[in-house]
């Protein structure tokens, strides 16, 4: 099959496409999410994840739905803009760039913070630094990055979380079932970890036979993610049953004393992290390229170079250096999953207008509506 015209260069099939996916979602938030999770969720916390999996099923539906019609960079704000107004779109994209953006320095910040705590902010932006030289020499050259780092996190995951639930130390500690607020918010925050399932909509320029790659692509990494958030929830909560203090750390506090678990999982934060932070910029960069190239971003913006947007990257590392200089981490979290979530909102209403089945798109909306306002209520802003 002939694929569509595209102003980018098309060389993403899908494994690349899975990779993409998969480096998104495995990346910070499954670290670092888990304490104030537990908090909120308590002996729901399985329910919750459960919950922002359903979310993230029901936008990718309507992405890939979209993506499929429209094979362009931008995602939602391509959609938005194209199936129900400029505005919606423009909607979308700012939602997009500061929901992405806050996630990439929450990323960036992570390293920092397990790599070198006393020069946090300084390391994310080094780090930062190293993301966009990666991007801006090409998508094929990140998603080659991507895929080694995702294969060690994933055995990082299951050895952590192995090693927790094997511990045969008794129930210490009762955990609460939380208010209808309270696990609302527990669900948007996992929806952060969640988030990157379909960055490859987003990639939609650079993605051979995008009618066959995206929808697959999309199944595969998020069906194989949520598998290992199950998991590793269940070994979080059965931690939390043991007495076991859950902070900041995430992960990392449920192994210290099994030092080469603690060393692994400090490792597979950073190398988490730096997966999520580049396909993160080229995302940001891809959105603000679409922006550009439609009138809703300043001209410049939408110049192309070997391929590569390099002018819109430069920007979204900037924005991301920015957001680390005045940011913290917990707040970071949560504005990234509540923008994200208007994002994918303005998504569903595209879908609407396609003219299939409703069904999916009215309960994805209202379920994106519903966590991102629990975050404004119940959440750690």
């Amino acid at each position: 099959m002939t694929d569509p015209s595209s102003r980018l260069t098309r060389t993403v099939r899908i494994p690349g496409a899975t990779v993409i996916g998969l480096a998104a979602m495995l990346g910070t938030g499954v670290f670092v999410v888990w304490a104030p999770v537990i908090e909120l969720a308590g002996a729901a916390l399985l329910g919750a994840i459960l919950v922002a999996g359903l979310i993230a099923a029901a936008n990718a539906w309507s992405t890939v739905q979209l993506a499929v019609l429209h094979p362009e960079s931008g995602g939602a704000y391509a959609y938005g803009r194209i199936r129900v107004h400029r505005l919606a779109g423009l909607l979308a994209g700012v939602a997009f760039i500061i929901g992405k953006t806050s996630s990439a320095a929450a990323a960036a910040l992570a390293i920092g913070l397990y790599l070198f705590p006393d020069y946090a902010r300084v390391t994310a932006i080094a780090v930062i630094a190293l993301a966009l030289i990666l991007d801006l020499r090409g998508i094929r050259r990140s998603v080659q990055v991507s895929a080694v780092l995702v294969a060690f996190v994933i055995v990082v995951l299951l050895a952590v979380s192995g090693a927790i639930l094997s511990n045969p130390a008794a129930a210490s500690v009762t955990l609460e079932l939380p208010m209808a607020g309270e696990f609302l918010a527990a669900s948007a925050l996992c929806f952060f970890a969640f988030a990157g399932y379909a960055r490859v909509t987003v990639l939609g320029e650079e993605v051979r036979n995008p009618t066959r790659t995206i929808p697959r692509a999309v199944a595969i990494a998020l069906i194989g993610v949520a598998a290992i958030y199950l998991l590793v929830g269940a070994a979080v909560q059965f931690a939390a049953t043991r007495g076991v203090g859950i902070e900041e750390a995430g992960l990392l506090d449920l192994v210290r004393d099994i030092p080469a678990l603690a060393i692994a999982a400090r490792v597979g934060l950073i190398v988490a992290a730096g997966a999520a932070l580049l396909a993160l910029l080229a995302g940001i960069g891809r959105t603000i390229f679409a922006m550009a190239a439609s009138g809703d971003a300043p001209a410049p913006l939408a110049a192309v170079s070997g391929g590569i947007p390099r002018r819109a990257q430069l920007l979204a590392a900037l924005l991301a250096a920015v957001i680390v200089g005045v940011g913290q981490l917990g707040v970071a979290i949560a504005l990234s999953a509540g923008s994200v979530l208007i994002y994918y909102a303005v998504a569903h209403v595209a879908a609407l207008r396609i003219g299939r089945s409703p069904v999916v798109p009215i309960l994805g909306l209202v379920g994106c509506v519903t966590l991102a306002g629990s975050l404004i209520v119940w959440g750690p802003v």
